[in-house]
C-alpha cells in the first residue's frame, strides 16, 4: 500500500513550506499553495535561484485565506513579525514568471518594507487575483498559482532514498525532503520493496515518473511532467544559503530527462479537488513509460 507520507503548502512562492496533517486539494493546487509571490519593485519574481534567503521566511495564512503572517528565522530576531490583512481589491499591477506576463495585488508597504529587510533587495508583495486564468502545460495541463508549472509536485521516500544512497557512494552527506519542497510525500505502508505495479509502488524509487493518473481519497490527478530541477536544491533551507553542488551532481548522473534538464519527483495537475490526508491510500489507477 502507498501513504500520503506528508502534505506540505507554500502560501509565499520560495519561502519556507508548512507542513499539514489535512489540506484542502483546489484545481490550482492545495489551497493557498503559491498564492502569493515576492517581487522586485519591477514586478519580476524573486526565488532562492537568487535569493536563497528567502527560505528563511516562513509564512503562516489563515484558513480562509484572509490573514498572513511572516516572520524570519535568520536566528537574529532582528526583523521581528509582520502581520497583514490580505486584500483582493487593491489595484492590479503586472508581474513576471519566468518571462511570462501575469497580474498581482500588492500588499502593501508594510510587508514589502519587511521582506527588503530580510532579504536586502528592495522587494514587495504580490497576491494571485481571483480572475487568475495561468495554466500550466504538460501531459495533463491545469490552472496553477505562481509555482513553477504545475499545481502538485510528487515525490517518493524511496525517490529521496535512492538519491542519498548514490550520494554516499561519492561521499556526500544525505540531504533531507525540504530540499526539493514536494507538495505531497507518499511512501509505502510496509517499507518494503516489490517489483511490480501493484499496491506497493512507492517503495520502488522514481516510480512517480511513470504514474499518470492517481487518486487519493476522494482527489484525482493528471501526471504533467517530470520535475526538472535546479539551483534551488542546492540551497540549505534550515540557514537560506548555498551549500556545494550536491544534488545536482549526483542527479546528473542517472535523472536525465530525454527532453533535457536534470529531474526528480512529477508534477501533477487536479483533475478532481478533495481533501487530503496524511495517511490517506495513494493509488496508481494508470501507468506510462517514464520520460527519461
Amino acid at each position: 500500500m502507498a501513504d500520503v507520507m506528508d502534505l506540505i503548502c507554500y502560501p509565499i512562492k520560495g519561502c519556507a513550506g508548512t507542513s499539514m496533517s489535512d489540506a484542502l486539494l483546489t484545481l490550482a493546487g492545495l489551497a493557498h499553495d503559491r498564492s502569493f509571490m515576492v517581487i522586485s519593485e519591477d514586478g519580476v519574481y524573486r526565488t532562492q535561484r537568487r535569493h536563497p534567503r528567502l527560505a528563511l521566511i516562513r509564512p503562516a495564512v489563515s484558513a480562509d485565506g484572509t490573514r498572513l503572517t511572516l516572520d524570519s528565522a535568520d536566528g537574529t530576531g532582528r526583523h521581528g513579525t509582520v502581520r497583514l490583512d490580505v486584500t483582493t481589491s487593491a489595484p492590479r499591477r503586472d508581474v513576471d514568471l519566468f518571462g511570462a506576463a501575469f497580474q498581482g495585488i500588492d500588499q502593501g508597504d508594510a510587508v514589502a518594507a519587511w521582506l527588503s529587510d530580510v532579504l536586502g533587495a528592495p522587494s514587495r508583495l504580490v497576491r494571485v487575483p481571483p480572475e487568475h486564468d495561468r495554466v500550466a502545460d504538460g501531459l495533463t495541463s491545469g490552472p496553477s498559482g505562481y509555482a513553477d508549472s504545475s499545481a502538485v509536485h510528487l515525490l517518493s521516500r524511496a525517490s529521496l532514498t535512492l538519491l542519498n544512497r548514490r550520494m554516499a557512494e561519492r561521499g556526500a552527506p544525505p540531504l533531507s525532503m525540504n530540499r526539493f519542497r514536494p507538495n505531497i510525500v507518499v511512501d509505502s505502508r510496509d517499507g518494503h520493496d516489490h517489483d511490480s505495479d501493484g499496491g506497493d509502488w512507492a517503495a520502488l524509487p522514481n516510480a512517480e515518473d511513470r504514474a499518470r493518473r492517481i487518486t487519493i481519497g476522494g482527489a484525482e490527478l493528471g501526471y504533467a511532467k517530470l520535475a526538472v530541477r535546479c539551483a534551488v536544491t542546492l540551497v540549505e533551507q534550515e540557514v537560506g544559503a548555498r551549500r556545494g553542488r550536491e544534488p545536482l551532481r549526483t542527479l546528473a548522473g542517472y535523472r536525465r530527462a530525454a527532453s533535457g534538464g536534470v529531474v526528480f519527483g512529477a508534477k501533477f495537475s487536479v483533475l478532481r479537488p478533495g481533501k487530503l490526508s496524511v495517511g490517506d491510500e495513494v493509488v496508481v489507477q494508470e501507468w506510462g513509460d517514464a520520460e527519461l
